[in-house]
């Protein structure tokens, strides 16, 4: 069976969501498995594993429907894509699509990175569900990243295709024993990573804060000036650090020294910096929603996603006899359940069922 993993998603020099989720899975599945990548810049390399490639065009290029027509020359069996977007027209192997969320049919401001033009087809794409529904129906099967959004392709009927879940996982670096074991947090600091898109709520995080005055509210992520003043004046006394990007070393450093990590989304596809937080023993105080209620289980503390009281009232509950340590051990076992080798021996196992059905439909 020969595979190829469409990695023309993977950001340069850092990871986003889905490029995370790229370089995890093609990095374990890769092991268990020969895989071709496909990249649409030599730079994509070195956020990739050593394992063989091929140079196309780019997913936003006006000729990604046809993408196919590069693709069958390499003769693959089945095309996974982290992505649903991946052209098919005229394709000669089997197609794995992937849905990360519905984000964007309730909050449709697309990512500020994109290009002009693609904002625009963002915006009208989401406008409606039935481009959606002609892009999954084009494939051989779906994979998504929970059972929460498995939940909502089926409750809006997007697909015919049979629907698998792949989580994602974190990739944190390994803490030392005795500070895996530790029963209080190093410091009185809370860590937010994510962005600032109004979905996130990150202003319901910067009020709880300043009903905390002991603690330091830390944003990891990059910010405009006109964000951070924003944040700044909804409330002034409240102790926050504006990271603006931090490193890899500096995000984990920082997380694994905090009382706990803190979102108040209002909508999520999975949540990554929730397993990242609870792998180092970090506690997590996050949003009632049902995608973190699947993530955090018994371990997360869950407040009302507008309440700032309601989240204060968490990270005092922390503070109480034994309350951190019996969170964090929890934690820990939770996020047990996420890892990347897991998740590719499952999409393994979707890719080689899909290869081997015999009514596939080729376009």
């Amino acid at each position: 069976m020969k595979i190829v993993f469409d990695c023309r998603y993977t950001r340069i020099g850092r990871h986003d969501g889905i490029s995370r989720y790229t370089a995890g899975l093609v990095s374990a599945l890769a092991k268990r498995h020969a895989v071709t990548m496909l990249i649409s810049d030599h730079r994509q390399l070195e956020m990739l594993p050593d394992v063989p490639w091929e140079l196309v065009s780019s997913p936003t290029s006006a000729g990604e429907p046809w993408v196919a027509r590069q693709v069958n020359r390499l003769a693959p069996d089945v095309v996974f894509t982290p992505m649903q977007t991946m052209g098919g027209w005229g394709r000669r192997y089997r197609l794995v699509l992937t849905v990360h969320d519905l984000i964007y049919y309730r909050n449709r401001t697309p990512p500020r990175d994109l290009p002009a033009p693609i904002r625009l087809l963002w915006r009208l794409y989401h406008l409606a569900w039935w481009p959606q529904r002609m892009l999954l129906n084009r494939s051989d099967a779906v994979v998504t990243v929970s059972k929460t959004t498995k939940q909502l392709i089926a409750d809006h009927r997007l697909t015919r295709r049979p629907v698998h879940v792949v989580t994602n996982a974190a990739d944190m670096p390994p803490i030392a024993p005795e500070r895996a074991a530790r029963s209080l947090p190093e410091t009185k600091s809370l860590v937010y990573m994510g962005s600032f898109m109004p979905y996130k709520n990150v202003e319901t995080l910067v009020k709880a804060a300043a009903l905390l005055p002991d603690y330091e509210l830390h944003l990891m992520s990059r910010v405009s000036d006109a964000e951070r003043e924003r944040l700044g004046a909804i409330a002034p006394d409240a102790r926050i650090v504006f990271h603006n990007g931090a490193s890899d070393e500096e995000y984990a450093e920082t997380l694994a020294s905090a009382t706990a990590l803190v979102t108040a989304s209002l909508d999520e596809g999975f949540g990554i910096p929730l397993v990242e937080s609870m792998t180092l023993g970090t506690p997590v105080v996050v949003s009632d929603i049902p995608i973190f209620r699947e993530i955090g289980g018994d371990a997360a503390l869950y407040f009302e996603a507008t309440s700032a009281g309601d989240l204060a009232a968490r990270i005092r509950h922390l503070e109480e006899s034994g309350v951190w340590a019996a969170r964090s051990a929890a934690a820990r076992t939770e996020a047990a359940r996420f890892t990347w080798e897991a998740s590719a021996e499952h999409l393994l196992t979707v890719l080689t069922a899909v290869v081997g059905r015999a009514d596939r439909r080729l376009r």
